[in-house]
């Protein structure tokens, strides 16, 4: 078994012209593009039986002058062809190592890529339980694909990870942790710790866990203790009897909860016949309750489906957001038919009034979404503040199709209730161009705050909904007024 360890207290284009990880401007990524270029078909992508050219160790040193946050941002930044090239040019090692450095929702879309051999073999490199969150967020097709060409045994056991909820420490868990036999001396594991030196280099080795002839978990050892003991003294001597564990069910509520007890750094996972089978860290529990966080936020706001990057597909990224616009624009036409309902004693203009209520919440939805990504890529660090005109150009593109979409349901219903096709067609492009403005105010208002030393999760809300609503009563009331004769 490999291990792990719980508890305590506790760029370069070439050797010229190094690119510093913090550099601002497009540079970077333009740069990561040229790079790309100058490498020939087929370096590095055959697999470890090509030696990488000249040209992908410069793709690969450039990679790693970044910092995570500049990595994501600028493998963000790439074109769709250049991103689908990015791991088959690096060879297998530097790939997991990028794919460590980002959100599992940009390692994904690297993976989905490239070849299955060289996914494989990539997961391979990384560990278990990073393995599992990949390929729970990859394509069922993909994920299968890709597991039937890893080694059977690593194969079964990612699987097995990937099949627990997230949020519970089954689906928390890794696979690398260090056990014994009870009856194993303390000179028998040290010696083999020693012939093990390259596999747990990684490791934080603080403690090894101590188990039965049936892998059941019986105890745990301190390192300082396994040091200085005998070396003939079996480990079960002074081993740490009923040591703290977690049931594969458990909730990550119950998980923090024994960790805010409880000085771990890790706490082993135990299954129904108390085999060991995994542990659980301090910084994958804090990660997930920060991840349920975010997803909570995103859908408040109405993203749906997942996590949403703005390098995604275009039309993806608005059929998510379609998929809450659509209904919510149903439950606001059901709102306004109460004002509906004493409309026969009001003008032909007096109409209108029912439809800005509409109008301003469903622009204001739009907004909220905008922030939210907003949020999102700011806090991963995929978007710094003087990106404005970047972010502005991406929701330009969400907006004008979900504009478009809304537009023509709520004209559509205006027609229909009143039986005027003018009526329709002014709520109908006053919703798609209010549409427009509040995903441009949603996407670039947290980046203009953070630039100026604002908070941007305080004012960003109502800055949004002022504004939305200012603008959608002015195109409303203004195009009223230019065909007030065709609305009686």
């Amino acid at each position: 078994m490999s291990e792990e360890l719980p508890t305590s207290d506790g760029g370069a284009v070439n050797a010229a012209e190094p690119i510093a990880p913090n550099e601002e401007s497009e540079a970077s990524w333009d740069k990561l593009e040229r790079l790309l270029d100058d490498v020939a078909v087929g370096d590095a992508a055959g697999g470890p039986a090509l030696e990488p050219s000249t040209e992908a160790e410069a793709v690969k040193t450039f990679l790693e002058e970044l910092n995570p946050a500049d990595t994501a941002r600028c493998v963000d930044r790439l074109d769709e062809g250049h991103r689908d090239r990015l791991l088959e040019v690096l060879d297998v090692e530097a790939a997991a190592d990028l794919i460590e450095t980002l959100p599992t929702i940009q390692g994904c879309e690297l993976l989905e890529a490239v070849s299955p051999d060289k996914a494989a073999a990539i997961l391979g490199e990384l560990p278990s339980d990073e393995q599992a969150d990949l390929l729970t967020e990859l394509e069922p097709e993909s994920a299968e694909s890709i597991l039937e060409r890893m080694d059977p045994a690593v194969a079964r056991a990612t699987a097995t990870l990937a099949s627990y909820p997230k949020d519970c420490a089954g689906g928390l868990m890794a696979r690398e942790f260090l056990a014994y036999e009870q009856h194993a001396s303390a000179d028998e594991v040290i010696e083999n710790l020693r012939r093990r030196g390259d596999e747990i280099d990684d490791y934080d080795v603080q403690y090894i866990y101590v188990v039965d002839e049936d892998e059941r978990l019986v105890g745990v050892l301190r390192l300082r203790d396994l040091v200085l003991a005998r070396s003939s003294r079996p480990i079960r001597s002074f081993m740490i009897t009923d040591p703290v564990s977690l049931p594969t069910n458990a909730a990550l509520e119950q998980i923090a909860e024994l960790f805010e007890k409880k000085n771990f750094l890790g706490i082993p996972v135990i299954d129904e016949e108390r085999r060991l089978v995994g542990l659980v860290h301090r910084d994958a529990v804090d990660w997930a309750a920060h991840e349920r966080d975010i997803e909570a936020n995103l859908r408040e706001h109405g993203i749906v489906g997942g996590e949403e990057l703005r390098s995604m597909p275009t039309l993806l990224r608005s059929r998510r957001r379609l998929s809450w616009l659509s209904v919510n624009i149903l439950l606001n036409v059901l709102a306004a038919s109460v004002i509906a309902a004493y409309q026969d004693t009001l003008s032909a203009a007096i109409t209108l009034a029912v439809f800005l209520p509409i109008i301003s919440d469903m622009s204001g939805c739009s907004g909220n979404q905008a922030v939210a990504v907003s949020m999102r890529e700011l806090a991963l660090g995929i978007v710094k503040p003087m990106d404005v005109f970047y972010v502005w150009r991406k929701e330009i593109a969400v907006g004008a199709i979900n504009g478009l979409v809304l537009g023509l349901l709520l004209a559509a219903t205006a027609w229909l209730w009143k039986g005027n096709a003018v009526l329709g067609l002014v709520v109908g492009v006053a919703l798609a161009l209010n549409t427009l403005v509040a995903v441009s105010i949603g996407g670039a208002v947290p980046l203009i705050l953070k630039r100026i030393g604002k908070d941007p999760a305080l004012a960003s809300g109502p800055i949004l909904t002022t504004l939305t609503d200012m603008c959608g009563f002015f195109l409303v009331l203004s195009l009223a007024t230019a065909v007030m004769s065709r609305l009686s």
